[in-house]
């Protein structure tokens, strides 16, 4: 477990001290009994109660890094929107830090303070790596390599041949000490970590092997850091043809080492761009939009970025997987009536540790400013959040079973509108007997770009089990004729056994989801109360 430095281990005790000192019953000289890597859950609770918190985004692999460019390129996009008088306050912190490169010869990074501070030079709390450095590179040498700290990256030469075992085994235990620097550089710079959020994909060798390294070593390292991740996992008709084993040994450790699994599928976010595109292609086109000869919408559109002038072929794609995290991580952001903190996330939508992978969706796909086409209405968009057109997996949650739903909105929504739309859509959704009403609700004040409101729908349901399973047919095709095996099993450390590791753990979700799924539409007859005799 790395220590944290002595700098780092002053700012914990300092913010240890403001908390403790008001309750008479804690003595204040108990601080140095402290632990240097870590609190209580008592003394968690009273930093993340007191402080803003902030987050790390942690890039693997080329879909991870070009994801992660696409995020950090819209909050940019939607903080310089609602943040004109360019001061660093605290919305601005959960991402990014303030840095001074004036005061030394190493930056140093300013405090929020009363939020009224300049913005000198922001610096992304993100660390990148991937073990073919092209991606990265060209990241860098972009319009947005400013904001990158090279301490806190990660590159090599060779890549991982699309070898999960290469990525995992060999490429993680080689850079292992690197990986830990880089994420502890980061850590560091935050006054109270919450959260990692890891973005890799599954097929390749590097986003699904060295990304779950980086997974297990933050559970090791950060036990009381949520961790969230966000893979993106391969289409049935991908050109990796060894992708299916390398998402079935991802899984295990996702399932095993993850507080939160947000999964995406590259066939679902092509199906809405296609949406979008024949969406707005029915609509009339702006003025500004025209020029561009395309209909495009303010989820998949790079309007207004560092991406404007020369869009990329999966950009659209990236764009959606973004706006998820933007969306998620508004109400640790921004204001709002009803903010929904991502500690709250696992809380309600989790009931079973193992069971932790949400389906996500996102409503409305396009905006008023890019198109001639009458708005969605909080109606419409509560409707479409629940349609299989809008999952973000091939999913159709509404014929199946949910253990929790969070309906999260941005913008101009009445708490009554909300209300009323979740009383209309009761009777059309299922859910587990022991949580009938299992509905989350967020309201962040601050809007999208480009748009009057958002919904971003979370639900723990159980048709993701139909992703498992298809990906467990493709899995089995190949390992049952042991084909292109002999690739994994070269590599020091690998053992046939873990792909049956793999595999048991991969079924045993997938019969804990069909258990409740049976038991939901068969609910138990209820336990008859005791008689009192007279």
């Amino acid at each position: 477990r790395p220590r944290k430095s002595e700098q780092c281990r002053r700012r914990h005790c300092r913010f240890l001290y403001l908390f403790l000192s008001d309750f008479g019953s804690i003595p204040v000289c108990s601080l140095c009994l402290l632990p240097d890597h870590g609190t209580s859950l008592f003394v968690r609770s009273l930093l993340l109660c007191g402080l803003m918190t902030q987050s790390i985004v942690v890039q693997v692999g080329q879909c991870g890094n070009q994801v992660g460019c696409r995020f950090w390129d819209l909050a940019l996009r939607e903080h310089a929107k609602f943040n004109a008088q360019g001061t660093y306050d605290s919305a601005l912190s959960s991402f990014f830090r303030n840095v001074d490169d004036r005061r030394s010869a190493r930056s140093a990074s300013l405090p929020v303070g009363d939020g009224s501070g300049k913005i000198r030079s922001l610096k992304a709390r993100a660390v990148l790596v991937d073990m073919e450095e092209s991606v990265v590179n060209e990241l860098l040498r972009g319009q947005l390599g400013e904001i990158f700290d090279c301490r806190q990256n990660l590159t090599s030469i060779s890549g991982s041949g699309n070898n999960w075992a290469v990525g995992h085994l060999m490429y993680g235990h080689m850079y292992s000490e690197q990986i830990a620097d880089c994420i502890r550089r980061a850590a560091e710079e935050c006054d109270c970590l919450q959260t990692f959020f890891l973005l890799h994909s599954m097929g390749g060798g590097t986003g699904s092997g060295l990304g779950t390294y980086i997974l297990d070593h933050l559970r090791d390292a950060y036990p009381e850091v949520y961790r969230f991740a966000v893979p993106v996992y391969p289409s049935s008709d991908d050109d990796v043809i060894t992708s299916p084993y390398n998402s079935m040994l991802a899984m295990s450790h996702l399932t095993a080492n993850a507080d939160c699994v947000l999964p995406v599928e590259n066939e679902s976010l092509q199906k809405l761009t296609e949406l979008v595109a024949k969406s707005c292609g029915n609509g009339k086109l702006s003025k500004s939009r025209s020029q561009h000869g395309q209909a495009t919408s303010a989820v998949t559109s790079s309007h207004g970025t560092a991406a404007d002038s020369k869009s990329k072929p999966f950009d659209d794609m990236n764009n959606i997987v973004a706006n998820l995290l933007l969306n998620l991580t508004s109400s640790s952001r921004f204001e709002g009536s009803l903010n929904v903190d991502l500690n709250e996330i696992t809380m309600n939508l989790v009931p079973f540790p193992r069971m932790h992978y949400l389906v996500s969706s996102m409503a409305p796909l396009y905006s008023l400013r890019d198109v001639g086409m009458v708005p969605r209405s909080t109606d419409q968009i509560f409707s479409d959040a629940l349609s299989r057109d809008y999952q973000l997996i091939h999913a159709d949650p509404k014929n199946n079973v949910y253990l929790a739903c969070a309906m999260l909105l941005r913008g101009k929504v009445q708490m009554s509108d909300i209300r009323r739309n979740i009383e209309r859509l009761q009777p059309s959704v299922k859910f587990v007997h022991w949580n009938d009403t299992g509905w989350k609700t967020g309201l962040c004040a601050v809007p999208p770009v480009g748009q009057d409101y958002s919904l971003l729908c979370l639900a723990n349901n159980t048709c993701v089990r139909h992703t498992f399973q298809s990906l467990h047919q493709r899995f089995r095709k190949l390992y049952q004729r042991r084909a292109h095996l002999h690739h994994y099993i070269s590599v020091a450390g690998m053992d046939v056994g873990l792909f049956d590791t793999a595999s048991e753990s991969l079924l045993s979700i997938v019969k804990e989801y069909e258990r409740l799924d049976v038991t939901a539409r068969h609910p138990p007859s209820p336990i008859p109360r005791l008689q009192v005799a007279c």
